[in-house]
């Protein structure tokens, strides 16, 4: 399997910034790299109703779409649970 580019919107970018804990930023940011290599890995879910997934991590989630065709997993949306959906 090709490697996927991981595009992460500057949004995003602040985001994960904003989150207070370091240990938590960097497991995020683990985890979003490893999209490159299997962007629907176990425990990712498609979002009802549009073409973005979600991804776990701790009490945040990870929302990105992929670009199969451009091998290409854009992060658009990083943030706590009860409010990232929002």
């Amino acid at each position: 399997m090709a490697n996927y580019r991981i595009l992460i919107k500057p949004s995003a970018v602040k985001e994960i910034e904003a989150i207070p804990l370091k240990k938590d930023r960097q497991k995020i940011i683990e985890r979003i790299s490893k999209l490159a290599q299997n962007p629907r890995p176990h425990g990712c879910e498609k979002l009802t109703g549009q073409d973005k997934y979600r991804l776990r991590q701790g009490r945040y989630r990870i929302l990105y779409a992929i670009r199969d065709r451009d091998l290409i997993v854009c992060v658009v949306k990083v943030g706590h649970r009860k409010e990232v959906y929002s």
